[in-house]
């Protein structure tokens, strides 16, 4: 498969990559007290030695008292867990490897949590989100925690920005935002948990003003040559039939102040990426995303396996899968880049064999295999 067009280069503006593999953001819980350490540096390593072309890191928290939530999950602030970064990204560039660090903020699905900043320690409850409220597609919006003021809005974007010129000055070769899922990005974005009455509410584009402020901002601080990748998706973590487009048109309207605000990658996390989106064509949500912007788009779920992520999280084991239908769809151009996860997750040589077509000896993925990884 040497010559297949997944492992031809793609240039996003300044950043040259070798080819398209990326590895797509999976959360980890290997770094204690937040400060990722030298196996996080080997880890990632890994998987530049073995061919992947762009590594996008863990979620990592923004340095805002109500972005953390999950004990041993990395932080970007800090001097000991920058440090920790700095080496990070050292290591990966040492094996040939370019990395992105994705930058995390859960909103209301934040819990208490006792967090530091360069010693500064503060006990929150800070758990915010543009409206206080969640709900799933249909049911009544319950109150979570309290809606942000223009005054929480502007330490947010602070702390996005602030993350990515730190990215910057380590070296990193770009900065992803994580903009799906149902974290905070996601809830300003979705109509059940905006029900702002400002001009960071209202229709599908008027909701995109809160990211597109970070991204903005994220693009003064740093530059119009360091890439901004931004994850979407339309499913949310407690509400997996959840749409915030329905239609090609309202993905338009949702799409195009996120382009002017200069987004370079748009990252389309779908649970199964080979399932159209929208009725009536058989593109998937990268395929509508790079038809509509004309932006580079990656494309992402079950890749390289037979299963979802929620039965691998039930306790089922996913067998390696063909990549005939991908590449297939990569080849009539529909995306740029393929975002591959669990396979990553469990087997850092997976580009390589890919390479060299040595499927049979793809592994499976299995929750046991998570407590081995290397």
């Amino acid at each position: 498969m040497e010559n297949h067009r997944l492992f031809e280069p793609v240039n996003v503006g300044s950043l040259h990559l070798p080819n398209r593999i990326v590895m797509s953001p999976m959360t980890r819980v290997f770094s204690p007290g937040g400060v990722p350490g030298e196996n996080v540096a080997a880890y990632y390593r890994r998987r530049a030695e073995s061919g992947v072309g762009l590594i996008v890191t863990e979620g990592t928290w923004v340095p805002h008292p109500g972005a953390s939530g999950i004990e041993n999950v990395p932080c970007f602030y800090g001097a000991r867990a920058l440090e920790g970064w700095a080496r990070v990204a050292s290591e990966v560039h040492a094996a040939g490897g370019r990395i992105m660090p994705q930058l995390w903020h859960t909103g209301l699905l934040a819990s208490s949590t006792l967090d530091s900043i360069d010693d500064k320690a503060w006990l929150t409850n800070a758990q915010i989100g543009p409206s206080g409220m969640v709900g799933a597609t249909g049911e009544m919006p319950r109150r979570l925690g309290r809606a942000m003021t223009q005054a929480d809005i502007d330490a947010v974007i602070e702390a996005f920005a602030a993350g990515a010129e730190s990215a910057q000055k380590l070296g990193f070769d770009g900065v992803a935002l994580h903009g799906g899922h149902g974290y905070l990005f996601d809830q300003f974005f979705w109509k059940e948990t905006n029900l702002r009455d400002d001009h960071y509410g209202g229709g599908i584009a008027q909701r995109t003003r809160f990211a597109c402020d970070v991204i903005k901002e994220c693009r003064r601080r740093t530059g119009r040559n360091f890439p901004l990748m931004f994850r979407m998706s339309q499913w949310k973590l407690h509400d997996y039939n959840a749409k915030l487009c329905d239609t090609p048109q309202e993905l338009e309207l949702f799409l195009r102040p996120l382009i002017d605000a200069d987004i370079d990658i748009f990252d389309c996390s779908q649970r199964r990426f080979w399932e159209p989106e929208f009725s009536g064509s058989d593109l998937n949500l990268a395929g509508w995303v790079k038809k509509i912007s004309g932006r580079v788009t990656m494309t992402v779920g079950s890749v390289g396996l037979d299963l979802d992520l929620m039965p691998s999280l039930m306790g089922q084991t996913s067998k390696p899968a063909s990549l005939e239908k991908l590449l297939a769809m990569l080849d009539r151009g529909d995306f740029d880049l393929v975002g591959v996860g669990r396979s990553l997750l469990v087997d850092h040589s997976w580009a390589a064999k890919i390479q060299r077509g040595a499927h049979h000896e793809l592994l499976p993925f299995s929750p046991d295999a998570l407590a081995t990884l290397s």
